[in-house]
């Protein structure tokens, strides 16, 4: 009895000592932690363990972004042609998209190209960048499609704004470039389109490619039992 007796009382105390130790601060000791722990390995470390040695891989190829679409004119004077033939604006022309293509188009081109789209932002009469041009240029003679291509790639002096920018934003400050040309020219203001409940979203390079449904969808569509028609065109999309 005398024994078990000091046997409570040393384990009584040891356990006393251990929580009178315990600093809520500091993590408690780990006993086969097995794997707990991962291996930290650096981001651009070189380890045996990774083939070729190497901890940061490429991602697999023909992969994307979430929320991003590729875009198909080539940064070359080939695709910077197509586009500017073929290339069309997907947004609606409506008073909104204008005035906040006119709010980005102030913070982001209005110091070189100026508020009136003629060259004559700050920056070109502080002479720190020249030979800027008029969006009435004859001999560029600037297409929706060319505006969005160089706001994408870039140009000369002037860099890429893909990364300042989303896609809708590009379009939107398309839509006032083209109001600014139209101005400079003499053109009588173009009148606004009514914006459908349907969302667009957008493709760059195929904004207005339609899928139509085979034959056979065709035929079902007319055998509904409801007759309720479903739409048999829908526009590619991409936010």
């Amino acid at each position: 009895m005398r024994s078990l007796f000091h046997k409570t009382i040393g384990f009584c105390l040891l356990g006393f000592a251990v929580v009178s130790c315990h600093d809520k601060e500091d993590p408690n000791y780990q006993y086969m932690p097995d794997m707990y722990e991962p291996v930290g390995y650096e981001a651009y470390g070189e380890y045996d363990v990774f083939e070729n040695g190497q901890e940061a891989k490429l991602p697999v190829e023909g992969t994307v972004p979430r929320g991003w679409m590729p875009y198909d004119y080539e940064n070359t004077p080939e695709g910077s042609a197509e586009a500017k033939a073929n290339l069309k604006n997907p947004l609606p022309y409506t008073q909104d998209n204008l005035v906040e293509g006119k709010s980005l188009y102030t913070i982001y081109c209005a110091v070189c190209h100026g508020d009136k789209g003629d060259g004559k932002g700050i920056l070109a009469e502080r002479e720190k960048i020249l030979g800027i041009p008029s969006y009435d240029d004859a001999g560029r003679a600037i297409t929706e499609g060319s505006v969005y291509h160089v706001m994408y790639f870039g140009i000369n002096n002037m860099g890429s704004y893909a990364a300042q920018t989303t896609i809708k934003e590009r379009w939107q400050i398309d839509h006032y470039v083209m109001s600014l040309k139209d101005k400079l020219e003499g053109k009588p203001e173009r009148e606004y389109e009514e914006e459908t409940e349907e969302q667009t979203q957008l493709l760059p390079s195929r904004a207005d490619a339609e899928v139509t449904p085979d034959a056979g969808e065709e035929e079902s569509m007319q055998d509904n039992e409801n007759g309720q028609e479903t739409a048999n065109n829908q526009t590619e999309t991409q936010e």
